[in-house]
């Protein structure tokens, strides 16, 4: 079973730097999801910038998420994530 997150970051360029219960930190470009329509709002930045965590998954409004799996499955592990 893949671990909730429990923290999320956005930086330029639509990345995404999540911590998962596990402590662990993942790195994930969302560029490549931009073009679907399910995630295409995000293309507006101060929208992306907007993302938090709710129930474990990144959330950026009640119809834009992003499940823990996809993040911690398809992401790039990183050992530590500046401030």
């Amino acid at each position: 079973m893949t671990p909730d997150v429990i923290q999320v970051r956005t930086f330029p360029g639509y990345i995404l730097v999540a911590q998962f219960a596990t402590g662990e930190w993942r790195r994930f470009d969302m560029r490549g999801l931009l073009h679907y329509p399910a995630f295409a709002a995000l293309r507006d930045e101060a929208l992306f910038r907007c993302a938090h965590v709710r129930n474990g998954a990144v959330t950026w409004t009640d119809e834009i998420d992003l499940s823990p799996d996809t993040l911690y499955l398809r992401g790039d592990a990183v050992e530590e994530v500046e401030p």
